[in-house]
């Protein structure tokens, strides 16, 4: 049974950083792909950074050159490094890895940042 659980999030001022991680237990394939996602108040889920196992990068045009993501494959472990955050980076971020070799999609439960102004 595959789990991801995400921790780092948490309160914090318009500028300041957070550092998210998401430990992935239970067996994924080794072509895959992990992601963070986000999900605002009354508003859709949207992507805001993937990683595939080669570390080829995508990010959301929103937080291009203020987030980082990037992935431990010994610890099965995916980051997100957030700087100069907004309050409109206030969100639930969600965790996602996408096991392409299997065909299977995992989410995690999700973890609160909130940025005050």
């Amino acid at each position: 049974q595959v789990q991801l659980v995400e921790s780092g999030g948490g309160l914090v001022q318009a500028g300041e950083s957070l550092n998210l991680s998401c430990v992935v237990s239970g067996t994924i394939s080794s072509v895959n792909t992990m992601g963070w996602y986000r999900q605002a108040p009354e508003k859709q889920r949207e992507l805001v950074a993937t990683i595939t196992q080669l570390r080829v990068t995508v990010y959301a045009d929103s937080v291009k050159g203020r987030f980082t993501i990037s992935r431990d494959n010994a610890k099965n472990t995916v980051y997100l490094q957030m700087n100069s955050l907004k309050p409109e980076d206030t969100a639930v971020y969600y965790c996602r890895v996408r096991d392409i070799g299997r065909a299977d999609n995992y989410w995690g439960q999700g973890t609160q940042v909130t940025v005050s102004s």
